[in-house]
């Protein structure tokens, strides 16, 4: 089901205001949807929204996910929730009562507005896997009681639930396993990897490498996961998807590939590996290529650069060409989405 366009209802786009959400909201606005954001702004930032607040069929929503009702909208995305580390970790119990409470809330106005509901899942749901690439019918090899539990456990209760009230209530719902996203707009505190090696690099500081640096991910420009997305929105498909790139790259590799697109000397530095970081995660999507005809098409140096350009504008810093500065430590747990 596709939103439909001459629908007076706004799209509802809960977490509107972080990274993945704004880029949402800005993409549903250009299709020419009304948007409601809505976002307790906990980690996500009026700035991202800033250029959309003029747009006549826009709406942002200072509002706590968990406690939402008695909106109107003709589809429900569920984005709310802190991703990355620091912020989650910060918090945890919120951060688990956000996922668990606040997709209940999101699933609640689906129903009553008889709409369909994508749940924004991670691929932190397969914790630390022993098989790869991972595909949607994998169970996972998680930990219920480590640092990373509140965010990995949310989310999978967050799917239970999504499943349990289809079937109980009929609510037309998709799942979307968000494996890591970078590009503009992600913070340059915010403890993930790409953002974390960038602004380092930037700054001229040393760059933070955990264990080897033979841990790999794989990395998707944001717009790639925007229009995975929509494409899974407008499917039939409600079997959970993956949507990330499928090709891995050791963070040894990705410290390299920043150092060359910032012209940066800042020294690589080893530091113990964090409990719970996974050594290996990337993607099986063949169910997205076949159900979604989705497959990422932005390089990893093309999507690099534009996010470099965008945290070089946000920091204001630039690579020095002497001597790496002074180590300066960005909040970090490992390896991030």
């Amino acid at each position: 089901m596709t939103p439909d366009t001459r629908d007076p209802r706004p799209v509802l786009v809960t977490g509107g205001a972080g990274f993945l959400g704004s880029h949402l909201c800005e993409r549903l606005l250009r299709e020419g949807h009304r948007v409601l954001a809505v976002d307790n702004l906990s980690s996500g930032r009026v700035d991202n929204l800033r250029h959309l607040l003029v747009h006549s069929g826009f709406e942002l929503r200072q509002q706590d996910a968990t406690v939402l009702q008695g909106v109107h909208a003709c589809a429900v995305f569920n984005l709310a929730c802190p991703a990355s580390p620091p912020f989650y970790q910060r918090d945890p119990i919120g951060t688990t009562l956000t996922c668990v409470l606040g997709t209940l809330r999101a699933l609640d106005i689906a129903h009553g507005q008889r709409v369909p509901l994508l749940q924004a899942s991670t691929s932190e749901i397969y914790g630390d896997p022993d098989v790869h690439p991972q595909p949607e019918t994998y169970r996972g090899n998680v930990s219920t009681t480590g640092p990373r539990a509140c965010y990995d456990e949310g989310k999978r209760c967050a799917e239970t639930l999504c499943y349990d009230y289809a079937r109980q209530h009929g609510v037309s719902i998709r799942v979307a396993r968000i494996f890591n996203t970078y590009g503009p707009r992600m913070l340059p505190d915010d403890g993930r990897v790409v953002s974390n090696f960038i602004v380092q690099a930037l700054r001229g500081e040393d760059i933070t490498l955990y264990g080897d640096g033979q841990q790999s991910r794989s990395f998707c420009f944001v717009e790639d996961t925007i229009d995975g997305l929509l494409r899974l929105m407008a499917s039939g498909v409600e079997q959970p998807v993956n949507l990330g790139n499928p090709h891995e790259v050791t963070m040894l590799e990705l410290a390299e590939r920043v150092l060359r697109l910032t012209a940066s000397r800042s020294r690589l530095v080893h530091h113990p590996l964090p409990a719970d970081d996974p050594r290996r995660r990337c993607p099986d999507i063949r169910l997205a290529r076949t159900q979604l005809d989705w497959a990422p098409r932005v390089p990893l140096d093309e999507g690099l650069a534009r996010t470099v350009a965008h945290l070089r504008a946000v920091t204001g810093a630039s690579a020095p060409r002497g001597p790496a500065a002074r180590a300066r430590r960005l909040p970090s747990r490992g390896v991030t989405p």
